[in-house]
């Protein structure tokens, strides 16, 4: 036993290393590193390196949890200040237009290919619960995409995707398990029923996350705790209650996580920004856990003889069923111009969400379970692939892309700062060029509201004076609450924004 859990150990420690080299390369070339832990999972399974994995359950569990950690992460990073003006159209989307994206791929499927032995002669039911699956945007892929890759969109575009695919999950796994249900008892229940039922699920979803959120944040500011480095624990221990709890309660898990991180994340509490960064790295964690798990449960021999279906089938979301829901929706909001929507349209990004829920017919062994479950994945990897590798041109073709604004981070003092505190903190590296004007820190002439905090000299830090002498390859830590003038500051010491 014990010689097995070592095997697994390093089997999983291998995996992980090159999934985050994969994804290193990934940022460089402008892959979704997503794609890439995908495809290392496939690489790594039967028809690659050989590991065996078919535990369907141990699977589904696995990517429910790590989904819990990436919807409620994203919520905490959500600014609801960025949200407010885009509540309307995001909640939209993410309810309406997730059913209507999930009936027309559906009928589209079933009029092409419910009669054709290439997918298997799949019926009404079968089409629109394959639909379904694949109704939602995936939150993990659009929140590392836009957000670590510095996608600077015009006007409120970010917030509004990333509410979109951070609050869809929750429709599209009510159509999934109501479809599931039908398929299973061979029974068409009453619609009213149905519609009632999920809407039912997701008020009470919404209500507790929002009412466990807010007894959260009251408990961790309540509770003393010597031991700092527990808060991030606490936080994540309310992640995993909110989750549960909701779910005994009858409401919608997913919507609860997400809308309890929200609240979370726009509250005050102690040790915030640590607990930022904490779950920062854990859903990172939990996203490569989930896309190596996922691509393990996958055979590529299987796939071979989809792609044609895959193919024409991602055609239809990609420009047809997304578009078209996506236009509708927005139709009553005057201020989303033709080229926004057609930029929405293209974030129609699918990756593990689709795939995990593809594994609920598969453990319901469903009537053709793997044939969903493989076109699934091979649509998934179409999606990441075309419209994921084409954001940043197609934004810059549609005239949306702003370029990267941000400052550069600082990665020669490990200092946080509270978000509350409303500053941005950048380092500068003292070059030949801005040693020209002067060797002294006053030389540099710095914006108001900015300072010199600190230098790094070889392995030696300091605080300065205005009489500090600058030697070449210093580190400066800046901080300043005038974003503008500081960068205003770097083009005029160097001639161009810091890399």
């Amino acid at each position: 036993m014990g010689t097995q859990l070592e095997v697994i150990l390093i089997g999983l420690s291998v995996l992980f290393f090159f999934s985050i080299l994969a994804g290193k390369a990934g940022s460089r070339l402008g892959v979704p590193a997503l794609l890439l832990f995908l495809i290392v999972g496939m690489l790594s399974g039967d028809d690659g390196l050989g590991i065996r994995f078919e535990n369907i359950y141990i699977a589904k569990t696995i990517s429910t949890v790590a989904l819990c950690i990436i919807l409620f992460s994203g919520g905490l990073d959500t600014k609801a200040r960025e949200v407010v003006p885009v509540l309307w159209p995001g909640l939209l989307l993410s309810t309406l237009g997730v059913f209507l994206t999930a009936l027309i791929t559906g009928l589209l499927i079933w009029w092409i290919f419910g009669a054709t032995p290439a997918a298997g002669g799949i019926g009404l039911m079968s089409s629109l619960l394959l639909a379904s699956i694949m109704a939602s945007t995936d939150s993990a892929s659009v929140f590392s995409i836009l957000r670590n890759r510095g996608l600077t969109l015009r006007g409120s575009l970010r917030p509004l995707l990333e509410l979109e695919s951070g609050s869809n999950d929750p429709m599209a796994y009510m159509l999934v398990i109501t479809l599931a249900e039908i398929i299973k008892l061979n029974t068409v229940p009453n619609p009213w029923s149905v519609a009632g039922s999920i809407l039912l699920q997701l008020v009470i979803g919404g209500g507790m996350g929002y009412a466990f959120g807010k007894l959260a944040v009251f408990t961790i500011n309540f509770i003393k705790i010597d031991n700092t480095s527990l808060y991030p624990i606490l936080v994540f221990t309310f992640c995993m209650f909110i989750f549960s709890a909701t779910y005994f309660l009858h409401g919608n898990s997913y919507l609860a996580v997400y809308i309890g991180g929200l609240v979370i994340g726009n509250s005050v509490f102690v040790h915030k920004r640590t607990s930022l960064s904490f779950f920062d790295g854990l859903a990172w964690l939990s996203q490569l856990l989930m896309f190596l798990t996922l691509g393990l449960l996958v055979n590529p021999h299987e796939l071979v003889p989809l792609i044609v279906p895959g193919l024409i089938i991602s055609f239809l979301l990609i420009f047809i069923s997304r578009p078209v829901s996506v236009f509708l929706c927005l139709l009553p909001f005057r201020n989303f111009k033709l080229r926004d929507k057609a930029f929405i349209s293209w974030v129609g990004l699918r990756g593990a969400v689709p795939i995990v829920f593809a594994i609920i017919p598969l453990a319901d062994q469903l009537p053709h379970a793997r044939l969903i479950f493989n076109l699934v994945f091979l649509c998934t990897l179409v999606s990441l692939l075309v419209q994921g590798t084409s954001l940043s041109m197609v934004a810059g073709w549609l005239k949306l892309y702003q370029g990267p604004k941000k400052l550069k981070k600082a990665k020669d003092f490990d200092m946080l700062f509270s978000e509350e505190i409303k500053s941005v903190t950048t380092e500068i590296e003292i070059t030949a060029t801005i040693l020209k004007r002067g060797n002294l820190l006053m030389d540099l002439n710095l914006p108001d509201q900015t300072l010199a905090v600190m230098v790094k000299r070889n392995d030696t830090y300091f605080i300065p004076t205005g009489k500090t002498i600058l030697q070449e390859k210093d580190k400066l830590l800046i901080i300043t609450d005038n974003h503008d003038a500081l960068m205003e500051t770097y083009r005029q010491l160097e001639g161009e924004l810091p890399a």
